[in-house]
């Protein structure tokens, strides 16, 4: 009887397989199939194609060590099925006993073609076709005896076996010996930090005995144990790249379990250090694939925007300023491209022809675009890079921005070209929002005589792309606020220099009037927080504030107005979860707090809420606060942290008296002014009068016509800072 094991990646066409299982079944051949795809998909069909048996091969990298999960990333999908199944006995047992081996597909054939080194006594063909042939032509199994003498593996085989078993050992002898039950306590765990950094290591044996060290205290739970493991490996190597990755890994680590990264500046500095090493031999893509290493672990959300606190505004130019030593860093912020010709400041004949774009969030952008398509003197054109296949990729291709800054020779700007020129040329005024990554690569291209107008939120502030968009390509720079424009000058080198474009502030295009509507009586004792979807929003803070009230009396109740903090975003965010969902869980049992969820009729919500809370650590004009002082909710606004004592902030966004400092002045803002039924409903009239006259669609769509129609020249406050 003559065994078949037809191998495949992905499940073949059952026609085909049903009539050469049934040509080799006629052959008195015994057929039997393994999968590296899902079996239990096609499990009832592939039974009906005569296969004596059906195995199912490993499909993921799951329970593996990372030293293999990181070599698997490196193979093609080919090698990565070989790799995947070497292991499984299964597979070994049917290769042994087979004696013909067959590749359904071009996946399997570096599998099949292992298996035939190892089992030399098999034909091994790729295809169905070649199957069936193998058989006609070899219709007598081979003896016992001959199968035995070529089932051995060829000594080329057995020597690359023993290289990569020696490779691997130190990985092997680690996971040995860094079982959970060892590494949870901290006599077992301490000792793989000192092996790891022992002096005489080489850097072959260090690097993976650290990583599987480490993979160990993770999985028992140690993650800071973890993070020292590589941050001392990393610091005992002595290949540049090595040592960077380690401490990169060692940062991640931290990062993954909510800590502060320990080894951050020295894993920075070394992709810095490696980028102006490869600067100075003129390797100018490896130069900035090391700066593209750094700078999205510089600018790491968890290190800035899920935190309560970020050294970037505590003091953003002594944070960024090591990085801006690196030559490769300044290059790429610095280098001002300028155009070929001036864009003109209008045009001087409607209509004008206004291309908008944003990348994916539209949020500020509904009353605009309706506001223009309805001028007439206005020719509208919108594009969505991220509902573009080609430009949302190109947006994405971070490394091909800094490769570009660099003079690195790529393909990057001719593709630009052929895809944004024809928009360029159409429009007379481009107007972006939100400064990412798609204004860096719109920047890559001279805009020609086309205005560009580029609008930047509060987010994109504790980002990289402040640093990686070509400022000199840019006419008007408009901002949310003051103290994000104060923020983002303070280290940005090219918002410093001659070549900055003119920068103003330009507050949200927000329908505010619709939010105006009356409130009931009993909603003078309702505190209403809106948005706490980040860790940001801080509704720790306002939770401090509500027991305040309530201590005095028990009639006030906080209604919460959105989806809680993501926990899948960071480490520290599902720590700050954690910690609410701990502090809520009573508050909402005992009626103080209600939970609404996210709502799109905010106005609506608003109704019932008589003081309206804003307890960030950080905001570019909050939004909520906006609505619900226009509804004629009483504002009380933490004086946010990020920007409190400093020229501008909360306290220069809103009227002096919104403003408060901690829990203790909030709680005694709202006691103050609910004490009285008609205090509250002044105050609260007030405040609506306020924000209707100054944040309101009909008073800011005159400043948008101002920059976007007539260039910007009679706006306001306008300066080139």
């Amino acid at each position: 009887m003559t065994e078949i094991l037809l191998i495949a990646s992905a499940c073949p066409e059952l026609a085909l397989l049903t009539d050469a299982v049934g040509t080799l079944t006629s052959l008195g051949a015994t057929v039997r199939l393994a999968a590296g795809f899902d079996l239990d998909e096609h499990r009832d069909a592939l039974a009906r194609t005569g296969c004596a048996a059906l195995h199912q091969l490993p499909r993921t990298f799951h329970g593996r060590s990372s030293v293999v999960r990181r070599e698997a990333r490196l193979l093609g999908s080919g090698e990565q099925l070989w790799l995947r199944s070497a292991g499984d006995k299964d597979l070994r047992r049917l290769a042994r006993d087979a004696h013909v081996l067959v590749a359904l597909d071009a996946d399997a054939v570096y599998t099949v073609w292992r298996l035939a080194r190892r089992h030399r006594g098999a034909h091994a063909v790729f295809g169905l076709a070649p199957a069936v042939r193998a058989v006609r032509a070899d219709a007598t199994p081979p003896s016992a005896l001959t199968r035995v003498r070529h089932g051995l593996p060829s000594p080329s085989v057995l020597a690359g076996d023993l290289r990569r078993s020696v490779r691997r050992l130190p990985g092997t002898v680690v996971r040995a010996a860094t079982v959970r039950r060892v590494l949870r306590t901290s006599p077992g765990a301490r000792p793989w930090r000192s092996v790891a950094a022992l002096p005489a290591l080489p850097d072959r044996v260090r690097a993976p005995l650290a990583r599987e060290a480490a993979e160990g205290m993770r999985w028992a739970g140690r993650g800071g144990g973890a993070a020292l493991t590589l941050l001392g490996a990393a610091r005992r190597t002595a290949g540049p790249e090595l040592r960077a990755t380690l401490l990169e890994e060692s940062v991640r680590t931290d990062i993954a379990a909510g800590r502060p990264p320990l080894a951050l500046t020295e894993a920075v500095g070394g992709w810095l250090s490696l980028a102006d090493a490869r600067l100075g031999t003129n390797d100018r893509r490896e130069a900035a694939t090391a700066l593209h290493q750094a700078l999205p672990l510089a600018f790491h959300r968890a290190l800035h925007i899920d935190q309560l606190t970020t050294p970037m505004a505590r003091d953003a130019p002594a944070y960024t300023r090591p990085l801006l030593a690196s030559g490769a860093l300044r290059t790429v912020a610095g280098t001002a491209r300028g155009r070929a010709a001036a864009g003109p400041p209008a045009p001087t004949a409607p209509p004008l022809r206004l291309l908008v774009m944003t990348h994916g969030n539209a949020n500020f952008l509904r009353l605009v675009l309706r506001h223009y398509e309805e001028r007439p003197d206005v020719e509208l054109r919108f594009v969505d890079t991220a509902e573009h296949p080609e430009l949302r990729r190109l947006a994405r291709a971070h490394w091909r921005v800094i490769a570009d800054r660099l003079d690195a020779a790529t393909w990057y700007r001719e593709r630009l070209e052929r895809l944004l020129r024809p928009h360029l040329k159409w429009a007379d005024t481009v107007f972006f929002d939100w400064c990412e990554g798609p204004v860096a690569m719109l920047t890559t291209i001279d805009p020609g005589t086309t205005r560009v107008v580029v609008r930047l939120h509060s987010y994109e502030a504790y980002t990289q792309w402040p640093l990686l968009v070509d400022f000199s390509r840019v006419d008007e720079l408009l901002f949310i606020a003051d103290h994000v424009r104060d923020l983002c000058t303070s280290y940005v080198p090219q918002l410093s220099s001659a070549t900055a474009p003119r920068m103003r502030v330009m507050h949200n295009a927000t329908d505010l009037s619709s939010f105006d509507r009356p409130k009931p009586a009993d909603a003078r004792f309702t505190l209403g927080l809106i948005g706490l979807g980040q860790i940001a929003k801080d509704p720790l803070w306002a939770l401090d504030v509500l027991e305040r009230v309530r201590a005095y009396d028990e009639r006030y109740r906080l209604v919460l107005v959105g989806d809680v903090v993501d926990p899948e975003k960071s480490g520290a965010s599902r720590q700050y979860r954690d910690a609410l969902e701990q502090r809520l869980a009573p508050l909402v049992r005992a009626g103080a707090v209600e939970r609404r969820g996210r709502t799109d009729d905010v106005a609506s919500a608003l109704v019932g809420i008589g003081v309206i809370l804003s307890s960030s650590v950080r905001e570019g004009c909050h939004v909520a606060v906006l609505e619900g002082a226009s509804s004629g909710a009483v504002p009380v606004v933490r004086d946010w942290p990020f920007y409190a004592g400093k020229a501008h902030g909360a306290r220069t966004t809103y009227p002096e008296d919104w403003v408060v400092c901690d829990p203790e002045e909030a709680a005694q803002r709202i006691l103050r002014v609910t004490s009285d039924a008609d205090r509250w409903q002044a105050e609260g009239a007030a405040a609506s009068k306020h924000a209707l006259s100054t944040w309101d669609w009909s008073v800011v769509r005159n400043d948008f016509d101002n920059v976007l129609l007539h260039g910007g020249q009679s706006l306001p406050g306008a300066d080139r800072s």
